[in-house]
């Protein structure tokens, strides 16, 4: 684990609310494997109470694990690339709303301008995707950042293809192998993973 000691990684989270407590907990991994964690939450992850908890409770568990408040908003990020404060930005969980932003180079909202600041010094960007959507309109922005340098993917499946036929999932028990071929120039294989 000598290779994962100090580098810094953003924990960026956005709005798939449902899977927090178990991007949480690839947190505390992360951290026990000797990384140095920033949390950085979207405008909505960092403001909107839901069935899955309270928006500040969901921030102040972060924090807590990552042992430094969050990055929340635009100005807070800006200065990732410039400074070069990061290795590598993890975005866990990561919405297809975001994925289609980033896809189309739109820069509005705190997580969008962290990726562009880490893209400035060609930085690993780990896209941690959750999404109902992933096999229909967002089929298309999936590709496109698959064919995109700096781009890498937590390994995906299909979380319920009977019923939910075109949503994805990512493994995120696969999270730090993910992080860990990414700072190495690595896509980690397969991508694509059956259920269990």
């Amino acid at each position: 684990m000598k290779e994962t000691i100090g580098k810094r990684i953003g924990f960026t989270v956005t709005g798939s609310f449902c899977t927090f407590s178990a991007a949480f907990a690839e947190a505390e991994r992360l951290v026990a494997a000797g990384y140095s964690l920033t949390p950085i939450f979207s405008e909505h992850a960092a403001s909107i109470d839901t069935r899955f908890g309270k928006a500040v409770e969901q921030r102040k568990k972060l924090e807590q694990i990552c042992g430094k408040p969050a990055l929340l908003t635009i100005s807070d990020v800006e200065p990732l690339g410039p400074k070069d404060r990061l290795d590598a930005l993890l975005v866990a969980p990561c919405t297809a709303n975001t994925m289609a932003k980033l896809a189309m180079g739109i820069t509005d909202t705190t997580v969008t301008m962290a990726v562009k600041s880490m893209l400035r010094n060609e930085k690993p960007i780990i896209l941690a995707l959750a999404t109902n959507d992933a096999l229909r309109a967002s089929a298309k922005n999936l590709g496109l950042l698959l064919n995109t340098k700096n781009y890498y993917f937590v390994p995906l499946r299909q979380d319920a293809p009977v019923k939910k036929p075109s949503s994805l999932v990512a493994d995120f028990t696969q999270i730090p192998d993910t992080v860990a071929a990414a700072l190495g120039g690595l896509q980690i294989q397969p991508m694509f993973i059956q259920n269990l």
